[in-house]
């Protein structure tokens, strides 16, 4: 994958379907350590416990050019994340 998003030849469709599908190994790897908690959810049928991030909100914070493309991985994994972004000036 990294090779075929390194090509110069990679057409742009296939570039960006590349930096999503290497995104979500990132985001598998860079969240596999975030503290969690356990919490009871009532199904249809019965309760189930089941496993959460504890604490706050994540924010998703893309340095600017090159993560704004990744972006969208993120938030496939973890879509009640924030997106913010830093401006410098």
């Amino acid at each position: 994958k990294m090779a075929l998003l390194r090509d110069k030849n990679t057409p742009t469709k296939t570039f960006k379907e590349l930096v999503h599908e290497i995104t979500l190994f990132l985001a598998y790897e860079v969240t596999k350590d975030l503290p969690t908690a356990t919490t009871t959810v009532e199904t249809p049928l019965e309760s189930f416990e089941t496993t959460v991030m504890a604490g706050k909100k994540p924010v998703i914070l893309p340095i600017l050019r090159a993560g704004i493309g990744m972006v969208e991985g993120f938030l496939q994994l973890m879509p009640a994340a924030r997106v913010g972004h830093i401006g410098l000036y």
